[in-house]
């Protein structure tokens, strides 16, 4: 059974083009995501990560929230899970029935991955839900960045016939929770995973690209685009700003805004700028 995910991510994969994936935080981080959806005119996922449940102390209040921002939408908006490692968090998600779900067992020696990720999926596609699963583990999510690690086009072939996901995260040079745009995507390998995997690549770590290394990673076959430490570098200066001019302030809807408005903007721009992918 089809899901509003596979289909998003291929007819993306068909034309070509990128879809952005941005992490939801706060409700802010939604409204503002959907809102930048709206004034690009692009559809956008909303990701939830498993950290970002911690933060909110259960799955249900954010994912909640980020689906009723989802639904009032003039444009496409999907409720993804991201990085999920627990398997109560995966059966809560599909209770909830969100969109997709990205189950992380990458730290998993592989048989189990293969085993878990498996499971995953058929119970996904049980309930209509797509399924992004990640080999070749990308580094950076505890504060160490592995620009070296690659995923194999072969292992990646056979792990998608072995599972069944619907998008495969892959390791191709970049790295989760960079903070400066300095990193460069290998090309050439996402070729060559594109011509060898049958279902829409992911890439990780975007926020260390720049809009031309963005642009040539869709072109050379990316289409599941995931940013959040840059739009979340961007929130928080744009409090800061506003803390530091108004130092007596004290509503929070004073310095929330600016940081909404400052993710809406970029949301804008990164949209567009994925839409445009080129080799």
């Amino acid at each position: 059974m089809s899901s509003p995910f596979t289909t998003l991510l291929d007819d993306a994969r068909a034309a070509g083009r990128g879809v952005g994936a941005f992490n939801v935080v706060l409700l802010e981080h939604a409204e503002a995501i959907v809102a930048g959806a709206a004034g690009a005119g692009l559809p956008v996922v909303l990701q939830i990560s498993e950290n970002c449940v911690t933060y909110h102390r259960g799955l249900v209040p954010i994912t909640v929230a980020a689906q009723a921002v989802a639904r009032a939408a003039d444009v496409e908006v999907l409720v993804h899970l991201d990085h999920v490692k627990d398997l109560d968090l995966v059966a809560t998600g599909i209770e909830l029935g969100v969109d997709s779900i990205m189950f992380d067992g990458s730290e998993l020696p592989y048989e189990e991955n293969l085993a878990a990720t498996r499971d995953v999926a058929r119970r996904c596609h049980d309930a209509g839900i797509g399924v992004e699963a990640e080999l070749g583990e990308v580094g950076g999510k505890d504060g160490v960045h592995v620009p070296g690690a690659r995923t194999d086009p072969a292992d990646a072939a056979e792990f998608v016939a072995a599972t069944g996901v619907d998008a495969l995260a892959v390791a191709v040079g970049t790295s989760h929770a960079m903070r400066t745009r300095v990193a460069s995507a290998d090309r050439e390998l996402i070729r060559e995973l594109a011509r060898s995997v049958p279902v829409p690549l992911v890439l990780h770590g975007s926020s260390g690209l720049s809009d031309a290394e963005l642009r040539g990673a869709v072109g050379a076959g990316m289409t599941k685009v995931n940013v959040a430490t840059h739009l979340n570098g961007l929130f928080t200066g744009a409090l800061r700003q506003v803390l530091t001019a108004q130092p007596d302030v004290t509503d929070p809807r004073r310095y929330v805004s600016a940081g909404r408005a400052a993710v809406e903007e970029e949301t804008i721009r990164l949209l567009r700028v994925l839409a445009e992918g080129t080799a």
